[in-house]
């Protein structure tokens, strides 16, 4: 947010007017705060809650006694005061020294072709990658996997299967034959042909992440198999999340329409913009979603809408390629918050604490999550 913006909202939540969105994005905004690596001063907090304490009815304007618990409006001034202070006064935020850290992840990802020759994409030079049946496979200079359709007409035979495999820490971006662009999440895969020529339905099965945006093609289907469930669409854009760690299988559509199929085809159901589908245990359910939570991996961040810590820590995993170990049971707090995935883990882990739900020890590659 810009700081107009973040001041508007602050005056809008102080005036008891901020509508419950306007809200939750200041509230992100604040888990943000610790993307800077350090905490606001406590002698800064200590003030402005002796500020907040001295004007509220009735204290005759005593200093604000040490211990003293306060209502939750009094909390929200506190926090939105933190807000402003740090929106307007930078300097006074501390930046916490760290000797080793983790890099985040980034552009990596491997081709398997059809027959089985591996293509280590990240150090694989741009320009053409192979060729196979009519289809050159190019390296563009963005750093995307290309397939260029019917680039050499002469050349015939069955559609052979590649696959592109992104590993942990891992994420990239292809254009399939058709011209359907997809986005591949760290620590997933995806199968398809090497063109559709001839083929009545365009299919790809995915394991873990993928967004695609379908070109649309009435006569052919594009249906993607994924964790038990099949997904077919004529042209639309939607985010299948199918990690074999995760209990269920979820799927966004964000424009058009798709229909999702348990595997037996006994359970259907239509999604239209906004709806997910979760499969789990043979069951098909409807809901509806955040959209921008859902395909916050594919812009750039980590987006926490009343997520399960459990479930963050698998995500942080799986892009830092880090040990996650939890310190006796499993806190049940949840988080609501937006962080880029640009940051070093130390960033990430320090905007998680600062909510004052976990803590965490960092040793090498492992994390330890403590209450």
């Amino acid at each position: 947010m810009e700081k107009e913006e973040i001041k508007r909202r602050s005056e809008q939540y102080l005036k008891g007017k901020a509508t419950e969105k306007e809200k939750a994005m200041l509230e992100a905004w604040y888990l943000e705060l610790g993307e800077g690596g350090g905490k606001i001063p406590e002698e800064r907090i200590r003030a402005i809650q002796e500020e907040i304490f001295r004007k509220l009815p009735g204290n005759g304007g005593n200093k604000f006694p040490t211990g003293i618990l306060l209502a939750a409006a009094e909390i929200a001034i506190i926090m939105v005061s933190l807000i402003l202070e740090v929106v307007f006064h930078k300097p006074d935020l501390v930046v916490q020294h760290v000797t080793h850290d983790i890099p985040p992840g980034g552009n990596r990802a491997v081709l398997t072709l059809s027959n089985g020759q591996k293509i280590d994409l990240t150090h694989t030079a741009n320009g053409r990658v192979a060729v196979q049946q009519g289809t050159r496979v190019l390296k563009s200079r963005a750093g995307q996997l290309v397939y260029d359709d019917g680039a050499v007409p002469e050349a015939k035979g069955p559609a052979g299967e590649n696959t592109i495999t992104t590993p942990v820490g891992g994420i990239w971006q292809l254009s399939l034959p058709d011209g359907t662009r997809v986005w591949l999440n760290n620590s997933s895969s995806l199968t398809y042909p090497s063109h559709f020529r001839g083929q009545s339905d365009r299919i790809v099965t995915l394991a873990g992440e993928a967004y695609f945006e379908v070109a649309k093609d009435k006569r052919h289907p594009f249906i993607v198999k994924s964790g038990g469930q099949e997904v077919k669409v004529l042209g639309t854009h939607f985010d299948i999340n199918a990690f074999p760690d995760e209990d269920v299988v979820r799927t966004t559509l964000l424009e058009g329409l798709v229909t999702v199929s348990a595997a037996d085809k006994r359970l259907t159901q239509k999604l239209f913009p906004g709806n997910q589908s979760i499969l789990r245990g043979g069951g098909l359910k409807l809901t509806s979603v955040n959209i921008e939570q859902v395909v916050a991996w594919k812009n750039g961040y980590f987006r926490f809408d009343n997520t399960p810590i459990e479930q963050v820590m698998r995500e942080l995993a799986r892009w830092y390629d880090i040990d996650v170990r939890f310190d006796g049971s499993i806190p049940t707090e949840k988080l609501n918050g937006r962080i880029s995935r640009s940051k070093n883990i130390s960033k990430v882990l320090n905007a998680l604490e600062a909510t004052k739900t976990v803590h965490f020890k960092v040793e090498g590659r492992r994390v330890t999550v403590m209450k």
